[in-house]
């Protein structure tokens, strides 16, 4: 049996930030942002519309993907469209769903 001083640890802060991509992983809503911007840029409205949810219902879940560093958006006149900002969390979204769906 390997002792204490033979294993390798994860600092803190990639802990909490894994914590965190799974916390945000871990809500439908979220999800089905996620995906739908894996798949295209999009304004809040267009989000709504497929999503059937409120504006402000998906702007409030875009705003905790954004301080995630999870989404991304360009500025057009007064319209932002959203895209996603981390390929690896998408490519992470992407197994799970492959998974689900073989399960």
């Amino acid at each position: 049996m390997m002792n204490k001083n033979d294993h390798s640890f994860l600092s803190s802060e990639i802990v909490e930030n894994v914590s965190l991509i799974f916390k945000a992983l871990a809500d439908p809503t979220r999800i089905k942002i996620l995906y739908l911007l894996s798949q295209e840029e999009c304004n809040v409205n267009h989000i709504a519309e497929v999503l059937e949810m409120s504006q402000s219902a998906v702007s409030h879940q875009l705003s905790m993907l954004r301080n995630l560093r999870l989404v991304k958006y360009r500025r057009e006149g007064k319209t932002l469209f959203y895209s996603c900002d981390d390929e690896h969390v998408i490519s992470l979204l992407k197994q799970a769903i492959d998974h689900s769906e073989h399960h």
